[in-house]
């Protein structure tokens, strides 16, 4: 709700286990900058476990303490996928961290929730400046996260947490860090690190915001309670059931009953 004094409706979709397919990226050309808008994806659906490591080999039950070993109590496993990350150029996160990392995305992806809701009960100007004072300091950690550890992908940080982070992405006053975390959440995407529907989500609100036509219908018009304009529309379907989004019918079906 970039803007805004009152929380605009949003477009829940539901979310096919499984589905890892890779949605295109959208151009960076011709920004229109809809500063006012009022309309939200939606909080991104629930999803199930991380996606599996597919770099785990035979050793993958093996559980022997490496303390003393200079391990600090991790396993063979965690010590080997930690060499792994950095020959691949992947930042380190130790369990500990990236457990509080987890917590900090869920507080504050529910503390916006909370703003929100609030928002409907106070008067526009009081509603406008909480709103946005949250969703800027959310949007300002969320930076500082990336910039030491890259994307919270679902692998990192757990499934909720990196919905978290993507909810807080999305409600971001930065088209910029909103575009170069879409980059980001692409290749996660591809690599079977973050869930597809998480792509599809940051994609189609950096597409509204740049004044192009949307890929799978997410971003939902509050004052019509329609979808912004759709590239290649009888396509959409497919293409939704691609990265695992239900039908844009029962989105919009689900999102009227919950109006």
């Amino acid at each position: 709700m970039s803007g805004s004094g009152t929380p605009g409706h949003v477009a829940h979709a539901t979310a096919r286990e499984g589905r890892t397919g890779v949605v295109p990226t959208p151009g960076q050309e011709g920004r229109a900058g809809r500063t006012g808008q009022v309309g939200e994806p939606g909080d991104p659906p629930a999803l199930g476990p991380a996606p599996a490591d597919p770099g785990r080999d035979a050793h993958a039950g093996r559980t022997h303490d490496t303390a003393g070993e200079g391990g600090a109590g991790r396993t063979h496993d965690e010590m080997r996928d930690e060499l792994d990350e950095v020959r691949e150029g992947r930042p380190v996160v130790v369990p500990a961290l990236a457990a509080a990392l987890a917590r900090e995305l869920v507080r504050r992806a529910d503390e916006d929730q909370r703003v929100t809701r609030e928002a409907h009960r106070s008067p526009p100007q009081v509603a406008r400046r909480r709103v946005a004072e949250c969703r800027k300091g959310n949007a300002e950690a969320l930076k500082t996260i990336v910039e030491r550890h890259a994307w919270p992908t679902a692998d990192l940080v757990g499934a909720p947490a990196s919905t978290a982070a993507l909810m807080i992405l999305l409600h971001a006053p930065d088209l910029d860090f909103q575009l170069a975390c879409r980059d980001l959440i692409a290749q996660a995407t591809a690599d079977g690190r973050c869930p597809a529907p998480h792509h599809a989500y940051i994609a189609d609100h950096c597409a509204v915001e740049l004044g192009q036509p949307q890929f799978y219908g997410t971003r939902v018009d509050p004052a019509t309670l329609c979808p912004y304009p759709v590239r290649q529309p009888r396509t959409l379907d497919e293409r939704r059931e691609d990265v695992g989004l239900c039908p844009l019918d029962e989105q919009m079906r689900a999102l009227r009953l919950g109006r």
